[in-house]
Order: C-alpha cells, then sequence, then structure tokens
C-alpha cells in the first residue's frame, strides 16, 4: 500500500526516525513489531474472499505482503521520495524483480559498464538465459553514446549513482533525460549513495533500488532489498512496450494493472508477479533489523563519507599508489558530478591501485590487522577486497579492462573506526610492500653471488 507522506517537511534524521509509522492500536508498541507469521487468518467467508480480490488490502500470506515489512516499505518510500515500495529478499532480489517488471524475452536494457559484477552477471547470465538483452555503455558521461544505442525494444536505462569499485559518479539528471526523451524507465541503484546523500527521484529517476544488506542496515547482520516506484512513469505512454501493465489480466477480473491501481501499477505487478510468483520473501526479522539500522543512516553514513574522504587523499599521497579512486577528491574525473548530486559526501567505498600489480596488491592485503578481509560493504567496520581475484575474478580480461579492475586495484568500506587507526593499518600495508621492495635487490645479488 503506498505511505502516507507527513504533512511538513523535517529534517533527513527525523524522518529516517519516523517516516513510514503507523501506530500500535492494539499495545501500543513504540517499536514496529515482528510479525513472525507465514499467513493471517480472515474474520469470514466474505473477507477471505475480498482480500484474494483485492477489494480488501488486509494481509494473506507474508509472500506477498507483511505487517513488519509494510512499515519498512512505507519508511524507505518516504526517504527516497518515491510513491510505493516493495522490499525482498536481497539486493540482487530487488534488481531482477524490477527489471523483470519492465522487459521481457526479446527486450533490450542499455547500462552503464562500470556496475558491480554481481549485477553484470545477473544481467548477462540470468536475463541472458530469458532472452532479455543488456548493452553496456562504457562512457556513461556521453550521454550522445546512451542515445545512440536506444533501440526500439529499449526498455529501461540503467546504472549506479556511485558505482562499486571505482566511485564513478552518474549523471542522474543527464541520464534521466535521455530516458524520458526515449519513454522508458531510468532505473539507479542507489546502495552507495543512500537517500542521505542523493535522492534519485528528486533529478529524474522513475525507479530506485537498493542492497538494504549495505548502508541501510549498516551493521551486516542481514540481507534485504527494496525496489523504489517514483510513481511518475506514464506507462500508458507506449502500451505495446509494456503490455503486461495496459492489457486486460485475468488475475485482476479483466481489469488492467493501470485501470486498477493507477500509479501504482508498478508495484502492484512487482507484488502480485515478479516477486511474489519468484518468490524472493524478505524474511520480517531482517526487515526489523534493516530498519533499526535506517533510525542511525544519516549518523554513519556522514561519518563514514567524511572519514573516507580523509583515507582517500591520505591514499593519494603515497607514492606506491598509481591511482585512487574516489570521487571527492579534487584530481578525480567525476568531482565535478560528485559536487553537484552529492554535496553531503561522497561515500564510503573507494579503490586504490597499488604499482606492482598483484603481488603488492596481497602482500597489503595479508598486512592489515583492522581492516576485515571480506566482500560485504557498507557495515560498521571497515572491509578490504581484492576485486580482480574475487568479486570479479570470473570476468574475462577485456571486461575487466574496461572496468578498470586492474590486479593491483583493493578497495576499501570505510567503518565507523578512528580514521588515524584505520590510517595506522593501512601503513602495515605499505610496509609490507617496501620491505619487499628492500629485500628484493639483495635476494637478485645473492642468485648471483658465486
Amino acid at each position: 500500500m503506498p505511505h502516507a507522506a507527513v504533512p511538513y517537511q523535517t529534517g533527513f534524521a527525523t524522518q529516517q526516525v519516523h517516516a513510514g509509522e503507523h501506530a500500535d492500536t492494539t499495545y501500543g508498541a513504540r517499536i514496529t513489531p515482528i510479525y513472525l507469521s507465514a499467513g493471517f487468518r480472515f474474520d469470514d467467508f466474505a473477507q477471505a474472499r475480498d482480500r484474494f480480490s483485492g477489494d480488501d488490502q488486509g494481509f494473506v500470506y507474508t509472500r506477498a505482503g507483511n505487517p513488519t515489512n509494510a512499515a519498512l516499505e512505507r519508511k524507505l518510500a518516504e526517504l527516497e521520495r518515491g510513491r510505493d515500495a516493495v522490499v525482498v529478499a536481497s539486493g540482487q532480489a530487488a534488481l531482477a524483480v524490477a527489471v523483470l517488471a519492465v522487459a521481457k524475452a526479446g527486450d533490450h536494457v542499455l547500462s552503464a559498464q562500470s556496475i558491480y559484477s554481481g549485477t553484470r552477471s545477473l544481467f548477462t547470465q540470468g536475463f541472458g538465459r530469458f532472452g532479455i538483452e543488456v548493452e553496456f555503455v562504457d562512457d556513461a558521461r556521453d550521454l550522445d553514446e546512451w542515445r545512440r544505442r536506444i533501440r526500439p525494444n529499449t526498455r529501461a536505462v540503467y546504472a549506479e549513482t556511485i558505482a562499486n569499485p571505482t566511485n564513478e559518479v552518474v549523471d542522474l539528471a543527464g541520464l534521466a533525460g535521455v530516458a524520458q526523451a526515449a519513454g522508458v524507465p531510468f532505473i539507479v541503484d542507489n546502495t552507495l549513495a543512500t537517500p542521505y546523500l542523493v535522492r534519485p527521484i528528486e533529478h529524474g529517476a522513475d525507479i530506485v533500488v537498493h542492497s538494504a544488506s549495505k548502508f541501510l542496515s549498516g551493521h551486516g547482520a542481514a540481507l534485504g532489498g527494496v525496489v523504489i516506484d517514483a510513481g511518475t512513469f506514464n506507462w500508458s505512454s507506449q502500451p505495446s512496450a509494456f503490455p503486461h501493465l495496459n492489457e486486460p489480466d485475468e488475475g485482476l477480473q479483466g481489469l488492467s494493472y493501470l485501470e486498477a491501481y493507477g500509479d501504482g501499477a508498478y508495484t502492484s505487478y512487482i507484488r502480485g508477479v515478479t516477486a511474489a510468483l519468484f518468490g524472493p520473501v524478505l524474511s520480517p526479522f531482517n526487515a526489523f533489523l534493516i530498519q533499526q539500522g535506517i533510525e542511525t543512516l544519516s549518523l554513519r553514513v556522514q561519518r563514514q563519507a567524511s572519514s573516507a574522504a580523509v583515507i582517500a587523499a591520505w591514499l593519494e599521497a603515497q607514492p606506491e599508489v598509481l591511482t585512487v579512486n574516489y570521487a571527492g577528491l579534487a584530481s578525480n574525473a567525476s568531482h565535478d558530478l560528485a559536487q553537484r548530486y552529492l554535496p553531503r559526501g561522497q561515500g564510503a567505498v573507494l579503490s586504490f591501485v597499488l604499482g606492482g600489480g598483484e603481488a603488492s596488491a596481497q602482500r597489503f592485503f595479508d598486512s592489515v590487522e583492522l581492516f576485515s578481509r571480506m566482500s560485504h560493504i557498507g557495515d560498521t567496520r571497515s572491509l578490504i577486497l581484492h576485486p580482480a581475484t574475487t568479486t570479479h575474478a570470473h570476468l574475462d580480461a577485456q571486461t575487466r579492462a574496461k572496468g578498470r579492475i586492474s590486479a593491483g586495484l583493493l578497495r576499501l568500506s570505510i567503518g565507523l573506526e578512528e580514521p588515524d587507526d584505520l590510517i595506522r593499518d593501512l601503513e602495515r600495508g605499505f610496509a609490507a610492500i617496501r620491505a619487499a621492495a628492500a629485500a628484493a635487490p639483495v635476494i637478485a645479488h645473492e642468485r648471483i653471488t658465486p
């Protein structure tokens, strides 16, 4: 069900605590309860019938909706300035149901090249088997290239606000204009930025997705994802492009989704078809944990982004570092877009390239102690990863090169620790590289000595 917007404008910190709340009239609980129930009772025959027909908006089965999940949906829709939201089991599930609610076999999706490797695999392997072609634009800033690559069967334009792990910032308004001119929705993954740093809908995005497992929850304890609909895209402008929303549906007694749900047709289709039938259900317990994390979102992201900026500047000054990928640096190619769209901060994920390739990266990686060596991001703890041998290892060399995933690249996700402590830990990595470099001439000399 659509969230009820607050009648006045409040600050983000107030919204993240209070947005989307419904009072518990039964017991007066201040915190949204965890409704760990697979299904919900009906009062009588008529109520059961009406709930299944859609005339009664009450809950039927947790696969299709749950009060705890609904509370999280209302909060996220309000924070992103959307009309409605649907929560699912993971960020990958969110992107899957979002795209499958617009595209079918024979359709085409246009995406930025710089997207995360897991998303790329979903696009090429997952959607490829369904007959949906996804094409990649190498330079996301080249709007003319986006326009040139739009086809008659293009059904969506996709990009990440901040690319993972190269930290490229997308021109939200520019890409929104391209998508609007083509009559297709613009889907944005806002995981790394969060609504605290930027709300893509305010810059023209039609659909926003998140891996709620990351910064929204912040604690690394729960998986979850969300699809947020701006409610502004005109699905009836090209009925033949989106027949599933425009044509009569047997499940709606012959009405179309647009006739039955109006501006809520897209999210209603996700709830009733792509999410409900494929079944990536978010546990109400995880919804509760994510909601608890959101209540401190601005405090965490503000601190993490501030620390990331300090660490990025320090890394840039190290002689072993060839490149630092962080849009908050004046030297970064996305700095102008970061200033435009991300004035509160440029996020907490950054990457840097070491001279010496994989050997140097391995020495560095194995030497840190405070940074956790793991593939997650957005945690309160700082994390480190070598993408070329982990998250991006399955990609061919040409694709990794296009995505700037080099052998010397290391990704950092900055947590809530003191920046000075994190820098001291990173110094261990540089010390290991320097020690190896100092020992190399001695070893070489020993090998040639008679």
